[in-house]
């Protein structure tokens, strides 16, 4: 089992939010997975430009580290998204990974997947980002098991509690996977935007050829 952690601070080892997932790695090694972070904040990852080719093909024309970065997510069983409160938002480095994905959202190449979320804020700003996060994991088909958020205004306790909340949710995550937890609630929304975005795939037939077929693979169509 393979658990990925996405780190998308621009404070690199500094950063408050890479104590969270530190945490939360220890966890998942703890409960017997292999770990890996990606720091997209050290990739060059250019902004989507909505020319739809990856609908059509299914890869992005871009040359850049995106490619390579969604071929190891849609490899790995879980992931685990982080991100500092940037302007009660994920940070730009973060968002444009997710701008990147319209594919990942239109085929639900995160289904059969599990995550959660990591945040830090100085304010009290933190379940904002989290529902970011969370929601991008949902909207692409996958499931979460929650999040945990610290303000620096919580002083060293309250970074203490998080770390530790931090790491029981990566041996959780573990526990969610291997017993294939279900999320009715969760699993209501997924077949829900199914239902909905089936007559956008069908009115797209013809310019989204690769969508298309997926859906068709999936049995959706």
């Amino acid at each position: 089992m393979k658990i990925i952690a996405i780190i998308s601070s621009p404070r690199g080892k500094n950063s408050n939010t890479l104590k969270l997932v530190n945490a939360a790695l220890d966890g998942v090694a703890a409960a017997g997975a292999e770990t890996e972070i990606i720091d997209v904040a050290k990739l060059k990852i250019k902004y989507c430009t909505a020319c739809n080719v990856c609908h059509k093909t299914g890869v992005c024309p871009i040359k850049d580290t995106y490619n390579e970065v969604l071929e190891k997510l849609l490899s790995a069983d879980g992931i685990i998204w982080s991100s500092p409160n940037y302007m009660i938002n994920v940070t730009a480095q973060l968002k444009t990974l997710f701008d990147r994905s319209p594919r990942v959202t239109h085929e639900q190449l995160f289904d059969g997947k599990y995550g959660f979320s990591l945040t830090t804020a100085g304010s009290r700003d933190v379940n904002f980002v989290l529902d970011v996060m969370n929601g991008f994991m949902k909207m692409c088909g996958g499931k979460f098991t929650g999040g945990v958020g610290c303000t620096m205004a919580q002083g060293p306790l309250g970074m203490e509690a998080a770390i530790g909340k931090s790491y029981e949710m990566g041996r959780d995550l573990v526990e969610a996977i291997r017993e294939k937890r279900k999320y009715p609630e969760q699993e209501a929304l997924h077949q829900a935007w199914r239902e909905g975005f089936r007559h956008v795939i069908i009115a797209n037939k013809e310019e989204w050829p690769h969508n298309v077929d997926h859906w068709i693979a999936k049995g959706w169509l």
